[in-house]
């Protein structure tokens, strides 16, 4: 018997690269350009809708602690100053410097007397840090508009009442 050798035909092993083409790559970077360019304004809006919410509540604290130093004095009289609602307790320490408070600049005007007040709060960046200018005074009614200007040592001048 004889015995036949079988021959067994050897392939080249072909080697496969992995990775991605130019065009895959592309293709991302694509998609990632244009979720950018929906995400950031909408990042944007939220930052200022913060903004503009913790300033209408701080506003709302500003008043109430006023109100509260007004209750103790003899005659009632509003602060003088932001310093002195600081210094007596009735705000926190984080109107030190209201020049730049949530991107908002603080304007604090009392009247000689003592009895009216008004604070406004400006965008320091409008646009970037907020659109809206607020106001509160006295009344305790807060009011904002597009416009700068809204207070004075009387109370606030102008501006849309916001409700409760």
């Amino acid at each position: 018997m004889k015995q036949s050798k079988k021959q067994v035909a050897i392939r080249p092993i072909q080697v496969r690269e992995t990775g991605f083409t130019l065009v895959e790559i592309m293709v991302v970077v694509a998609i990632l350009g244009i979720l950018v360019a929906v995400g950031v304004p909408n990042f944007m809006r939220v930052r200022l809708d913060a903004n503009e919410g913790a300033v209408r509540g701080d506003l709302r604290a500003f008043s109430t602690a006023n109100e509260s130093y007004r209750a103790f004095q003899n005659p009632p009289n509003y602060s003088p100053d932001i310093a002195t609602l600081i210094n007596q307790s009735y705000i926190d320490s984080t109107w030190t410097n209201p020049v730049n408070k949530h991107g908002y600049g603080f304007t604090y005007t009392v009247d000689a007397s003592g009895t009216t007040y008004s604070i406004e709060a400006n965008p320091s960046t409008p646009g970037a840090t907020g659109n809206n200018s607020y106001c509160i005074d006295q009344t305790g009614i807060l009011v904002r508009a597009l416009v700068t200007g809204l207070g004075a040592a009387a109370g606030c001048a102008g501006g849309t009442p916001l409700g409760g």
